[in-house]
């Protein structure tokens, strides 16, 4: 039946386990969202390869997907931090922090995600610079990996900053060590690297008189917002991707309004990256805080249903 299908209508948008037509072929279909690898990085710190061809085939840097890990479950957004075109995978990379996390880390090799759908979002507004920096922070530092890796590929010399609150925390360095022409790591404890934030490095690095010509940041809210207030004045070219509250995903329900520049946007279709310099940081930062109460109960009722 779905070969039918595939005949008469050729390739869906979408897929789920319940509404699987999606892809070119029925190998797509059979696979879409199925887990192929996954790791633990560090402590809570995943990295999980996924089946998602269409994906693959249309990505780019910047950009994210959404999974649903089950059919009740909520619609997440996921940076793809890396992708094949060829062979069909994404690879996202998330810390196990609340009800939906905790689900997904619960699946193994060989699972299926309920949904998966993308990519969503405009790519990064990367080119030909010159002299770039490049800051990720947290589970920001996959996210910002594939921006450096393009922008070093359009022949940028790429300065990149990487920071955790400590080295056990610290992921992705290698892999940055690979894209970046040089890498400064920071930690909260200076148990690797700078001790300090990786505002601090930028601010020493601008201290000492380099110059950069534009600069990306994903990270934390308050760090994306520290690093665009030392750059301010000094680097003409800002970007930061921002990490809203998101729930549609593709610019119906406003969650994820945003200020920019005196203009209400929407992160997943107008972003997820801005000019840092004309976000409204504070706005940002309250909004964030919206559901805390609800992720606490979903969590505690996860919890509570996990001793039954």
């Amino acid at each position: 039946m779905i070969e039918d299908f595939l005949k008469m209508h050729g390739k869906c948008y979408y897929s789920t386990t319940a509404n699987p037509c999606i892809g070119g072929t029925v190998l797509d279909i059979a696979r879409e969202g199925t887990i192929l690898e996954k790791e633990e990085l560090t402590t809570n710190i995943y990295e999980m390869k996924l089946y998602a061809p269409k994906i693959a085939r249309a990505a780019h840097a910047g950009q994210f997907m959404l999974l649903m890990v089950d059919e009740k479950g909520e619609r997440v957004p996921m940076t793809m931090v890396d992708w094949d075109s060829t062979q069909g995978w994404i690879d996202i990379v998330y810390q196990e922090v609340g009800t939906t996390t905790i689900k997904l880390t619960g699946h193994g090799v060989g699972d299926r995600l309920f949904y998966v759908a993308g990519p969503l979002g405009k790519p990064s507004r990367v080119g030909k610079f010159g002299r770039v920096v490049v800051i990720g922070g947290g589970v920001g530092v996959p996210a910002v990996y594939p921006i450096a890796r393009t922008l070093k590929l359009q022949g940028n010399y790429v300065v990149s900053i990487i920071g955790a609150k400590t080295s056990n925390a610290l992921v992705y360095e290698e892999k940055m060590k690979e894209v970046s022409d040089e890498l400064i790591v920071t930690t909260d404890d200076g148990s690797r690297g700078l001790k300090g934030f990786t505002s601090d490095a930028l601010r020493g690095l601008l201290l000492n008189g380099q110059e950069f010509n534009a600069m990306w940041s994903v990270g934390p809210t308050l760090m994306m917002k520290a690093c665009s207030d030392v750059a301010a004045g000094k680097i003409p070219n800002s970007f930061a991707s921002l990490n809203s509250l998101m729930v549609c995903g593709v610019g119906m329900c406003g969650a994820c309004r945003v200020t920019v520049k005196d203009k209400i946007l929407l992160t997943c279709v107008d972003g997820p990256e801005f000019i840092s310099y004309d976000v409204n940081w504070k706005e940002l930062a309250i909004r964030l805080k919206s559901y805390m109460r609800e992720e606490t109960v979903s969590l505690e009722m996860l919890r509570g249903a996990d001793k039954l």
